[in-house]
């Protein structure tokens, strides 16, 4: 097990996470967009949020690797398997703490459930299980992460050089 290969799973899986959410909206499985909601926290400009949530996006990627290594390397053990377990976790956790209720709270241009009625907030809040935006959505965010997880898991498993 070696850092680098967490770094270069990170960054693969991060680009599959990426493509299949991007197309899962763009096919309208969904209308969750992921680096948009991460973007329009720092820009109401629609073009620039969008390239700025990619970028941070993929940073989250990188780092949400290395806690794999970190879990991969406290247990002893890596694999593709351990790492889908692991997505699993992850994807449950990003779709019902992180974007749920973290996101909205601190997100100034993101409705909540407490938002007067005289704001008008650019995008409205996941809701439970992200469903308020389609009920594929947190199938489509789970089973991606998954994948992700699965893409570390596999390229710091022992013995791929």
């Amino acid at each position: 097990m070696n850092i680098g290969a967490a770094l270069l799973g990170g960054f693969i899986g991060t680009v599959v996470l990426t493509t299949a959410l991007t197309a899962a909206s763009e096919l309208r499985v969904t209308r969750m967009d992921i680096p948009f909601l991460l973007g329009t926290a720092w820009t109401q400009d629609r073009t620039r949020a969008r390239v700025l949530g990619y970028a941070f996006h993929f940073v989250a990627g990188l780092i949400f690797a290395l806690g794999y290594y970190a879990a991969f390397v406290g247990l002893g053990r890596a694999g593709w398997l351990l790492g889908m377990a692991i997505g699993l976790v992850h994807g449950l956790f990003a779709g019902t703490t992180l974007v749920n209720v973290l996101l909205p709270a601190v997100h100034p241009r993101m409705g909540t459930p407490f938002s007067a009625s005289n704001d008008t907030p650019l995008l409205e809040p996941p809701g439970f299980l992200l469903l308020n935006y389609g009920r594929a959505t947190p199938v489509v965010t789970i089973l991606a992460h998954v994948i992700y997880g699965g893409i570390i898991g596999a390229l710091v498993a022992p013995g791929r050089s």
